[in-house]
């Protein structure tokens, strides 16, 4: 290996110089440049010591008479880096194994900030909705903030990755925070890799946003009937009187819901099991119910992993757990309120 861990490099086509902060593989390191940190290739470093002889002068030469067209011009000031919005990158870390084959051994997890503001972030790492890596910080304009390791063995559990930002400074118009949250599929991150592979490249990202979001405005309620002249008004106090009743357990199955589902996609069959979910959850808070079971069967788990995708960004929501039950087996969700 021709460079280690803190040796100082320059980059052949910039001149710049910096230094090795970790090593990736045989053929690249990791940099970091004047506080940005990115992968390069080694044959595109060198040393800064040979630059440093050539350029020192071992004498001063003669002065001679400078006439005003041999005046130096001043380099061009750069170019601002321009906004391209809230990435989330994954760095393979790769490794020789005995075959001679090159293997990822573990995944750099960093989140980058390519925009002109900066945020409190938290984030959270998690397998099966338990927490396995959690972390706050702030996160400045154009830095690349790196997290933490995932061992590549680890990946076949479908981690999920969780973000909440909000602007460091509040700004009228924006919103108070925007929640991020992404579950990494096996098949779809070793198609990733392996396509990153092929093409040479460092990292592989998912895009967070391009802008952060504006304040939405809540919708009027729309009251129907009640908006009528002469139609009864209800105090605040008394309104859950005058709702549905709400249920602590709801079966999901779809044969429960509609009476013929022969023939339906299982997109379609998903979006009804959904709303119906939507729809009782609505209810169970609104009626300020201490918990709600949500039974969702087993088959390939696509909708128990969607209700559960919904429950992370719920901030209503004090915790949730699909484990064994006499009752329901490994087929139901516990949904547990924190009402405020």
């Amino acid at each position: 290996m021709k460079f280690e861990i803190g040796d100082k490099i320059v980059v052949k086509a910039t001149n710049e110089e910096g230094e090795v902060i970790d090593i990736m593989n045989e053929k690249m390191v990791m940099i970091q440049v004047r506080g940005v940190k990115f992968p390069a290739y080694i044959d595109q470093l060198d040393f800064p010591y040979f630059k440093r002889f050539t350029e020192k002068k071992l004498f001063e030469p003669k002065k001679e008479k400078t006439y005003i067209e041999n005046v130096r011009k001043e380099k061009p000031a750069k170019e601002p880096r321009l906004p391209d919005g809230m990435w989330l990158a994954f760095l393979p870390k790769f490794d020789v194994d005995e075959f001679g084959d090159d293997v990822v051994v573990s995944l750099k997890i960093y989140v980058n900030n390519h925009t002109n503001d900066d945020f409190l972030f938290t984030y959270q790492q998690q397998f099966f909705g338990r927490t396995d890596f959690e972390l706050s910080g702030v996160l400045h304009a154009f830095e690349d903030f790196y997290l933490h390791d995932i061992p590549f063995s680890d990946l076949s559990d479908s981690p999920v990755f969780n973000f909440e930002f909000s602007l460091k400074t509040p700004r009228k118009g924006k919103a108070e925070y925007y929640e991020y949250n992404l579950r990494l599929k096996p098949k779809q991150l070793f198609d990733r890799i392996e396509k990153l592979k092929e093409e040479g490249g460092a990292t592989f990202t998912y895009k967070i946003f391009d802008d952060y979001p504006d304040k939405q405005e809540e919708a009027p309620v729309d009251f129907g009937y009640r908006s009528s002249p002469g139609a009864p008004i209800y105090d605040a106090a008394d309104a859950r009187r005058h709702l549905p009743p709400a249920r602590t357990v709801v079966d999901l199955h779809i044969e429960k819901l509609i009476d013929d589902h022969k023939g339906m996609s299982n997109t379609a069959i998903l979006g009804i099991q959904l709303k119906e979910f939507e729809k009782w959850y609505d209810l169970a808070l609104a009626h300020r119910l201490p918990k709600l079971t949500v039974i969702h069967g087993i088959g390939k788990g696509r909708l128990r992993d969607d209700i559960h995708d919904i429950l992370r960004r719920k901030k209503e929501v004090k915790s949730f757990v699909n484990q064994y039950t006499p009752e329901f087996g490994f087929g139901a969700t516990e949904i547990f309120f924190n009402h405020k």
